[in-house]
C-alpha cells in the first residue's frame, strides 16, 4: 500500500493513541483530531513516532459542522488518504428507562453521525482514486444488549449497521471497509478498576490487528473482527 495519510479520530488516549503509534511507527504520515490538543501532542515526544509525521487539530466530533471542517481540513493537504479510521467515541452510562434526557442524542452524535459525516466528506477522493480502507471502531456493545449501557449499545448497533451498508456500496470501488467489534478493553474510562487486568484487550493488540488488515492486498477485505478476552 502506497504511504498515503492515516486519519484516526479522537486519539488522546485509549485504542486511538495506539493507532496513531502503531501506524507512525510504520512510517505513515497520521492526521489526529480530539477535543484535548495538549494530550494528543504530547504523542511527538514519544521514540516510535519519528518514522512518520503527525499532524494534529483541535476538534469537537460531536457537533456537525466540526467534524465536516475536519474532513476539508484533510483534503486541503493535497494527500490521498490511504486510511480513514473512524475512532472517536464516547460512553455514557446508563438504562433506557431511568438515564437523563439528551444521553442517546449525544451518543448517536459522537459514536455514530462523527463517522458518517467524516466519512461522506473525504470518500468522494477514495472513490476517485480506487484505493483506501476504511475501519470503523465499533463495540461488543453493538452486537448484543450491554448492561447498563443502553443509548450506548443503540449507537453501536447503528455503527455496525452503517459497516455493513458502507461495505456494500464501496466493495465495488476498490475501497475496504472493516467493522472492527472489541470487547472490554483497558482504557483510560475505565479508571480505577478493579477487574483483572486478563479479563481485558490491549488497546496495542485492536492497533496491531488494523495495522494488519490493512496491510492486505486490494484483493481481501476483513468484513468483521471480533476481539474478546481470553479470559472474560
Amino acid at each position: 500500500m502506497n504511504k498515503g495519510l492515516v486519519v484516526v479520530t479522537g486519539a488522546s488516549q485509549g485504542i486511538g493513541k495506539a493507532l496513531v503509534i502503531k501506524f507512525m511507527s510504520g512510517g505513515f504520515d497520521v492526521v489526529s483530531c480530539a477535543r484535548n490538543l495538549d494530550r494528543l501532542n504530547l504523542i511527538e515526544k514519544e521514540p516510535d513516532y519519528t518514522r512518520g509525521n503527525l499532524i494534529t487539530k483541535q476538534v469537537d466530533m460531536s457537533v456537525k459542522d466540526e467534524v465536516i471542517g475536519f474532513g476539508k481540513f484533510i483534503l486541503s493537504l493535497d494527500k490521498p488518504v490511504a486510511v480513514l479510521i473512524n475512532n472517536v467515541g464516547t460512553f455514557i452510562p446508563g438504562s433506557l428507562i431511568e438515564e437523563e434526557d439528551g444521553q442517546l442524542e449525544k451518543q448517536i452524535e459522537t459514536n455514530l453521525y462523527s463517522a458518517y459525516y467524516l466519512t461522506r466528506t473525504l470518500v468522494k477522493n477514495m472513490i476517485e482514486r480506487k484505493s483506501g480502507s476504511i475501519f470503523n471502531i465499533c463495540s461488543i456493545a453493538g452486537k448484543g444488549p450491554y448492561a447498563n449501557g443502553g443509548s450506548y449499545s443503540i449507537s453501536k448497533y447503528a455503527l455496525l449497521g452503517f459497516s455493513h451498508n458502507l461495505r456494500e456500496e464501496l466493495k465495488d470501488h476498490g475501497i475496504g471497509v472493516t467493522a472492527v467489534i472489541p470487547g472490554r478493553v483497558l482504557t483510560p474510562s475505565w479508571g480505577e478498576t478493579n477487574l483483572p487486568t486478563d479479563t481485558f484487550i490491549t488497546s496495542e493488540d485492536v492497533a496491531k490487528a488494523v495495522f494488519d488488515i490493512s496491510q492486505l492486498s486490494s484483493n481481501s477485505v476483513v468484513e468483521e473482527i471480533l476481539i474478546q478476552p481470553q479470559h472474560k
